[in-house]
């Protein structure tokens, strides 16, 4: 049976196919219209689907959404209600449009369906799952756990903000829920919004920006007490309690009551282009360790409901791989298993296999390691695609049939100092870029973190970069147990290779502690000696693991820096013509695609045609 799973209308737009257990196909729509967090109907996405498939929209026998609109538009005239009269604006404002867009969404979705192909609306039947149910089954049932304890976190969904489920053989059971407006997801967004990030998509900045606050200092401990005084109850449960009247996203169109936070911790809300100053840092870093202590709790509430060794977690909190890791190290469970796309586009994959599973009944089958195919879900390009690229921008290029000599080629030019865009094979589903669309450097290089931030990515300095690291050296250079291959836990890096700080290091500010040299693999080794890692595993990449060999085989080193092929405000590219264009547009050296290689010196093409602006990210 083909199922098709769809994500839309709030951020994160995406499709899923699936086929009885099997995953066929998953991609954000964002991918294909170039649009940072595409909300609308995923038209691109699920031509792509139907194409990865073979198959046409008559040949779907179910289509499922991720979440119920009415249970949502229920808790909005609840919430306006509750609040009155405060919000009338915002009311007046956005029951329009869920009147006209959003309560007759099942018209809505056959409307966009029809522009797809041609179908019996009797036999192509449209279904509806719960939001935290879509997170749960993303996570529950590629695990590869025949039960498990599923937690998930984000900011909202029809009325849950988090939940704790427990899953056995194919059935997933909710067990407890929090519930709008007290939320994980909104409070650690509350303060991307007052430290100047953008909400749903700043969040990664900011937990970056964390490690540069002053570890245990009389400030940040202040910021925290502050925090669970005046913004939330934190209780032992798991569950919160947001004091509303510092919030104003259940009444307004912000996220805060500025004034009030401005009061509170006595500095100003940062603007986007403010300076980062030490103070920001620190309340980074409290919201950090808060949220921290949330999900442990809820953790902690998980296992004693469920009395399960495996956990399963999943929605927007769960990208948070400080927190994950946090869980890890307090050995809660036995094993973890982390959805890859844990944000609201996983909610199409989660939408569709529940519909299989809990629906149709479909039993799970077993699996010696999860089902996600290491997230390469997306779309692949021929030799041939790429040649029409390079024809149609007259770019200079070579062919290196041979893949042994391609990957010693690439591994030299990373030894050489030369940033290098990596295109190969089918592309990642989630935000990570997992050695299929991947800007590739290398990590012994102490000027690699500012050049790719500065002429690379074009991004705030302060930004930290991952490695990718075969999964069999992990331990050489990293202090962590499990594998890592979605870039979901970070991990200090190993004694041995950390270089000893300045006596004066907590002293310094945050630009000066920022290219401090703190290991032998700088790029990746943030300002807290920790790494977001990616273990690099040859049963599902072979060719990236065969790249990081031959590096290895050259310099001795078993890692190299990884970081998503793309711009800031830039969605990850897909095609041929988007990498050219992004490495045109960039300080990068040399990209390889499939098996072309281009070397920069060597275009002779005007750098102005590739000039392209993103709205901020």
């Amino acid at each position: 049976m083909y199922i098709l799973g769809i994500s839309a209308y709030y951020h994160d737009s995406a499709a899923c196919l699936i086929h009885n257990n099997e995953i066929i196909a998953a991609a954000h729509e964002e991918r294909f219209t170039r649009v940072k967090q595409d909300e609308n109907f995923p038209e691109n996405a699920v031509k792509y689907c139907l194409k990865e498939a073979g198959l046409e929209l008559s040949d779907i026998e179910a289509v499922v959404y991720y979440e119920k609109p009415f249970l949502k538009f229920e808790r909005l005239l609840e919430s306006y209600y509750h609040f009155a009269p405060r919000g009338l604006i915002s009311f007046v404002k956005s029951i329009p449009v869920w009147v006209k867009e959003k309560l007759f969404i099942k018209d809505e979705l056959y409307s966009q369906l029809k522009k797809l192909g041609k179908y019996d609306k009797k036999k192509l039947k449209l279904y509806f799952s719960e939001h935290h149910l879509s997170h749960a089954a993303s996570a529950y049932y590629p695990s590869g756990f025949e039960s498990a304890a599923i937690l998930t976190l984000d900011g909202m969904g029809e009325w849950a903000s988090a939940s704790i489920a427990t899953g056995t053989g194919n059935k997933i059971q909710i067990i407890k829920e929090l519930h709008y407006p007290n939320s994980p997801g909104l409070l650690y967004s509350a303060f991307t919004y007052f430290l100047g990030f953008m909400v749903n998509s700043g969040e990664y900045k900011l937990m970056g920006l964390a490690p540069y606050g002053n570890h245990g200092s009389l400030q940040v401990e202040n910021y925290k007490n502050l925090i669970r005084e005046n913004l939330v109850d934190i209780r032992p449960d798991g569950s919160i309690k947001l004091h509303m009247k510092y919030f104003a996203f259940a009444t307004g169109l912000k996220m805060i009551r500025t004034k009030k936070w401005e009061s509170l911790f006595g500095i100003k809300k940062r603007n986007s282009s403010d300076p980062v100053l030490q103070c920001h840092s620190d309340l980074a870093l409290a919201i950090q360790q808060i949220t921290e202590e949330i999900v442990l709790n809820m953790t902690r509430e998980a296992k004693r409901l469920t009395e399960n060794k495996n956990l399963c977690l999943a929605g927007g909190v769960a990208l948070n791989c400080v927190a994950n890791s946090a869980i890890l190290k307090e050995n809660i469970f036995d094993r973890i298993f982390i959805q890859p796309a844990a944000g609201d586009a996983g909610g199409a994959l989660g939408a569709a296999l529940a519909f299989a599973h809990l629906h149709n009944n479909m039993p799970i089958s077993e699996c010696n390691t999860d089902k996600m195919k290491g997230a390469f879900l997306g779309p692949e390009f021929s030799d041939l695609d790429v040649l029409k690229t390079a024809r149609k921008y007259g770019a200079e290029f070579e062919y290196i049939e041979d893949n042994n000599r391609l990957f010693e080629f690439t591994a030299r030019q990373l030894t050489e100092g030369k940033v290098t865009g990596w295109f190969r094979g089918r592309m990642e589903f989630g935000p990570r870029a997992l050695g299929n669309r991947s800007i590739l450097a290398d990590a012994r290089n102490p000027e690699m973190q500012k050049k790719l931030n500065l002429k690379i990515k074009f991004r705030e300095g302060f930004r930290p970069f991952a490695p990718s690291v075969l999964h069999e050296d992990t331990k050489k250079y990293f202090n962590i147990d499990v594998s890592s291959p979605y870039m979901l836990f970070t991990a200090d890096v190993a004694t041995g290779i950390r270089k000893n700080l300045p006596g004066d290091y907590e002293n310094l500010d945050m630009m000066s502690k920022l290219y401090i040299q703190r290991s032998t693999v700088p790029a990746i080794t943030h300002c807290d000696f920790s790494a977001r890692l990616q273990t690099v595993h040859k049963e599902t990449n072979p060719d990236y693991h065969a790249l990081i060999s031959k590096f290895k085989e050259l310099t001795g080193t078993g890692l190299i820096v990884n970081t998503s092929f793309n711009v800031r405000g830039e969605p990850i590219v897909c095609t041929p013509d988007e990498a050219f264009r992004c490495f045109m547009r960039t300080g990068m050296d040399v990209l390889v695609m499939q098996n072309y290689v281009f070397i920069k010196e060597k275009q002779n093409i005007n750098p102005e045609l590739f000039k392209e602006k993103f709205k901020p990210d």
